[in-house]
């Protein structure tokens, strides 16, 4: 049997967002909306929740409610000199991806500039054979099929043959649905029927057959 494609989520995947990202890209799409469409700021905030939820990102909604241009909105509100502080991501990572037979792919709902300079940084650049943003998939983020539908067409990929890893479930549930095997970041003990592997750090993959 040929070696599987492993498409990865960045944020919460590769490096650990949630421990300082996440809360800094927030502030920054905060203050661009405060600025460049004049809210206040508890409207700004309840707004980029609701397309978030919405949209699957704060963007599609900004977008189509409001005029917004998608590239200086990525580009001002992913600002790569002041993420690289709050960077967390495991140390042993490249020894990892380099351990996976395979193929690997990124598919992230964030800019071009932010996958590429995080992986980088990461020092694990290298291990991948192409980076899939918001540009790359026709600003189509992530749980849209047509987003990965972009990836998959671009790289001829059969679904069936490519392995999807996220911490989203409504992002794992669109892989499956159109037939990859799944694996999720999580620490949760359940595993809902779409998840084919449930891990709570990446080095735990190389526990398992693929």
């Amino acid at each position: 049997m040929s070696a599987p494609t492993w498409i990865f989520d960045l944020d919460d995947t590769l490096h650990q967002a949630s421990l300082g990202i996440f809360a800094h890209i927030s502030r920054m799409m905060n203050l661009y909306m405060e600025r460049h469409l004049d809210m206040a700021e508890e409207e700004a905030r309840r707004l980029r929740l609701q397309y978030w939820h919405r949209y699957g990102a704060t963007l599609q909604g900004l977008v189509r409610h409001h005029g917004v241009d998608a590239r200086h909105f990525l580009q001002e509100t992913h600002l790569l000199d002041e993420l690289y502080r709050w960077l967390v991501w495991e140390p042993s990572l490249a020894a990892t991806l380099r351990a996976l037979p395979g193929r690997k792919i990124v598919l992230s709902n964030g800019p071009q500039h932010y996958i590429e300079g995080l992986l980088h940084k990461m020092n694990v650049h290298r291990q991948f054979a192409a980076c899939y943003g918001m540009e790359k998939m026709r600003f189509q983020p992530k749980p849209d099929r047509r987003g990965f539908r972009c990836m998959l067409q671009a790289e001829r990929l059969d679904p069936a043959f490519c392995i999807m890893v996220e911490d989203s479930m409504p992002n794992l549930y669109a892989a499956k649905s159109l037939g990859m095997r799944t694996v999720w970041i999580s620490r949760q003990c359940r595993k809902p029927a779409f998840v084919d592997v449930r891990v709570s750090k990446l080095s735990q993959l190389l526990r398992q057959r693929w």
